[in-house]
């Protein structure tokens, strides 16, 4: 059982703020909100202040992953299976807590160097929310979304979301040369894959990871050897097609570049777009994701990633090849 309740916030340095602004209040509907740094970016999706931060900065990086719990017992309980671990954690300051706008938190890096932080007590906005296209973002008691990982060493990554932070397996996809062929053919690349060479090898999967009824808060995909910390992609649910289509809309007159075309996932069942954000990963946007039930649900290994659409114009987030440069 995990004292996680879900992603909270995520907290991202850009060397175009501006452009940030443009991609994400005009063109996804986010509300911008005054934040305790001024110079950054603070944007709202419902009660929270805020839950997604962009600062400036001369490179494009992430800078922490927030994981919300319920309260303070619930922060030491983390943090002792950390200790017990032997991860280092350190507590936030006084000033790194007002500018995340929470009560408490600890900070640490998982297995592959992402920087983590695990909190309690959000700051709570309670005027209306302005979305520009009217849309509610499902987050009440599924956290603000997904995110998307890179990792050189998935498999230990995983082990250390599971059995020190307690997460729940959510299923997997296999990469690889029958994973390909799977868009189109599934079972000739199931046929494939009993004479394909390279499947004797140990596979590589991506692996998702739940903490509520979300399909999958985490996922952790393989990345290359030399591939350093950062995000492959952000998943924000909203409320309604028409939400997500005006988005796209908007996205396209703006100029942003689509990652991928309108599709459904076979996972979470969510129909949604991938656009490329300022510093080159992935903002996926869409609606009618799937709740995990628990007391029926196993874990799976999905042989292509989407039912229908999610055509990809640039190397899919959830495939990196090539590490990123040296001043990121």
């Amino acid at each position: 059982m995990t004292h996680i309740r879900g992603l909270g916030y995520l907290r991202v340095q850009s060397r175009d703020v501006d452009r940030w602004r443009e991609l994400a209040v005009r063109s996804l509907g986010l509300q911008e909100v005054p934040g305790p740094m001024s110079e950054g970016l603070h944007l709202r999706m419902d009660e929270r202040s805020s839950r997604l931060v962009v600062l400036p900065g001369d490179v494009d990086k992430l800078l922490a992953v927030g994981w919300e719990v319920r309260d303070q017992f619930a922060l030491a309980a983390v943090g002792r299976a950390l200790g017990a671990s032997g991860t280092p954690v350190r507590e936030l300051d006084p000033v790194e807590c007002a500018q995340r706008q929470i009560e408490a938190g600890i900070r640490f890096a998982d297995p592959s160097g992402s920087p983590v932080e695990v909190f309690f007590g959000p700051v709570l906005d309670h005027r209306p929310v302005l979305t520009a296209h009217g849309q509610r973002f499902a987050t009440a008691d599924v956290g603000m979304g997904h995110v998307v990982l890179p990792s050189v060493h998935v498999e230990e990554s995983v082990t250390f979301y599971t059995e020190v932070l307690g997460f729940l397996p959510r299923g997997a996809i296999r990469l690889g040369s029958a994973w390909g062929k799977s868009e189109s053919a599934p079972h000739a690349a199931a046929d494939a894959a009993l004479s394909d060479p390279s499947l004797h090898e140990p596979p590589e999967r991506i692996r998702f990871l739940g903490v509520n009824q979300r399909h999958h808060s985490l996922a952790l995909c393989p990345a290359p050897v030399g591939h350093g910390p950062g995000v492959l992609a952000l998943g924000l649910e909203v409320d309604s097609l028409d939400a997500v289509g005006m988005a796209l809309d908007a996205v396209n007159v703006s100029g942003f570049s689509l990652s991928s075309t309108l599709g459904r996932h076979t996972n979470d069942r969510m129909v949604s777009f991938y656009v490329r954000v300022p510093g080159g990963w992935d903002i996926q946007y869409g609606t009618d994701g799937v709740r995990v039930d628990e007391t029926s649900y196993t874990s799976e290994e999905i042989t292509r990633p989407s039912y229908w659409g999610h055509t990809w114009t640039t190397t899919a987030p959830f495939r990196p090849v090539t590490p990123p440069r040296s001043d990121q």
